[in-house]
């Protein structure tokens, strides 16, 4: 059966790409609809900022046509400032709007926003209805299973969104006070899919790091899809992998060296002509080791490839890096 949010068809059991700060831009985005990623978001986005016109906010409103079905994700602290921002955002013509109330980093959940709401349900509650009324776009919602162990709340929460007009729900299965660390715990996500008051999409998100573990996962808890962050950044394959597996039952073998270097080429070639060469390159750099992660002796290509500074350089390294490394891994 196929998952739906509001009128956008997701297809049986999506996978999702996780909105990630600095990470998921469209670059990145790019490789990850190449490997067949059913739907993704754009980094969160601060509701203040775009409000204010700050060129940051503003620049993560861009979407492509390529990149649909696509959510643009928002935060803030202030119910009046997130309506305006979902005003803005909905000009910039997504498939829909996503509220993050999961982020557990300081200087967001410390401003009053993101995870920090999970601490105020009321206040959430009367946030999502004001972004569903400010939009004629689906709303859906981002969160985590409460701030901290005494205060797993997140089978209210889902109830009460829901009430106020969401079309899906993401639970990422950690609280915030667990910010990244531990495990990840998927009991509860079990819990409020099979409430029966839920009829909404309910996505698992936390740990899901391999194809073995998306299988599993997708049984165990019986959720409608899966969100996939930091698993896929310098892998997109991963989504690849998993769709292979759910299709036909087998392991789809890993990327060849020959083509992690083109891929790596794509999303640098995508980051130059989005932000420009300086930029591009720049921020390119984050990516290389993870793009070519488990290779022997890798060090000194990287410390080579965050130097270099024009594309030629970058394209001459990595074509040496294919010759050198396919022979001796082949």
């Amino acid at each position: 059966m196929s998952v739906k949010i509001g009128n956008i068809d997701l297809g049986e059991f999506p996978l999702l790409l996780a909105p990630m700060e600095d990470v998921s831009d469209p670059p990145f985005r790019f490789v990850c609809k190449q490997n067949g990623v059913d739907m993704m978001y754009t980094e969160f986005i601060s509701s203040e900022g775009l409000i204010r016109d700050a060129a940051k906010s503003i620049q993560k409103l861009d979407i492509f046509e390529y990149e649909r079905p696509i959510g643009i994700q928002i935060f803030g602290s202030n119910i009046e400032t997130m309506r305006i921002a979902t005003e803005i955002a909905t000009k910039a013509d997504p498939d829909l709007i996503d509220i993050n109330y999961g982020c557990p980093v300081k200087n967001v959940a410390c401003r009053g926003a993101g995870a920090s709401l999970l601490q105020d349900i009321d206040k959430m509650v009367k946030m999502t209805k004001a972004v569903v009324e400010s939009t004629h776009l689906p709303v859906t919602v981002k969160t985590r299973l409460g701030w901290d162990d005494n205060t797993k709340n997140v089978y209210e929460v889902a109830e009460r969104l829901q009430d106020v007009g969401i079309k899906a729900l993401t639970i990422h299965g950690r609280t915030r006070s667990q910010m990244y660390k531990g495990q990840a715990d998927w009991t509860l996500i079990r819990e409020i899919k099979r409430n029966p008051r839920i009829g909404i999409p309910i996505f698992g998100n936390g740990d899901v790091d391999s194809v073995e573990k998306a299988a599993n996962w997708r049984l165990e808890y019986e959720i409608d899809g899966i969100m996939i962050g930091r698993a896929s950044i310098g892998y997109p394959w991963i989504f690849r992998e998993i769709k292979h597996f759910f299709k036909t039952g087998e392991i789809l073998q890993g990327p060849s060296l020959a083509e992690r270097v083109e891929v790596c080429r794509t999303h640098l070639e995508k980051s130059i002509t989005w932000k420009g060469q300086k930029t591009g390159i720049f921020e390119m750099r984050r990516h290389y080791s993870n793009y070519f992660k488990g290779i022997p002796n890798f060090k000194e290509y990287r410390m080579r490839l965050v130097s270099a500074d024009t594309l030629e350089l970058i394209e001459e390294i990595l074509e040496e890096i294919k010759n050198k490394f396919e022979t001796e891994m082949a």
